[in-house]
């Protein structure tokens, strides 16, 4: 018997494997698969929707890599995820996985969420710069 998400949700809301609860902070963290912005809400929670989207780095460390959750398969595993990576350059590649989104009609509401992570993804691939000691 399958379930809708927001009654999948109200049970696993307050209390699963994957939150982190803080002192001081009104919204808990999620570290679910899929959830792009690490917030434990509804709407960016990867395990109990249908269609999800995740963006991680690629496994050669240079671009990244989206993870689309299909809803027609939510009950094969095996062919419920389909993985595109994207090494091109980090505008070209923003565009792709933006085309990517838009074209498939894949949740528009995760649509900037997506860009921004994979942004971060690639920001975090840069080699930091070394700031020259002026000599004295």
């Amino acid at each position: 018997m399958a379930t809708s998400s927001h009654l999948n949700w109200l049970i696993i809301r307050n209390n699963n494997a994957f939150l982190l609860k803080k002192r001081d902070v009104k919204r808990p963290f999620s570290t679910e698969p899929n959830n792009l912005t690490n917030v434990s809400s509804y709407r960016y929670s990867g395990v109990v929707h249908k269609k999800t989207l995740g963006v991680v780095p690629a496994a050669d460390k240079k671009g990244f890599t989206a993870v689309l959750k299909k809803g027609k398969y939510g009950q094969r595993p095996a062919k419920n995820t389909v993985r595109v990576n994207f090494k091109a350059g980090p505008r070209r590649s923003l565009k792709k996985l933006k085309n990517l989104l838009i074209g498939s009609k894949y949740r528009k509401d995760l649509t900037q969420a997506a860009l921004r992570r994979a942004s971060a993804v690639l920001r975090s691939q840069k080699p930091a710069q070394v700031k020259a000691k002026k000599p004295e």
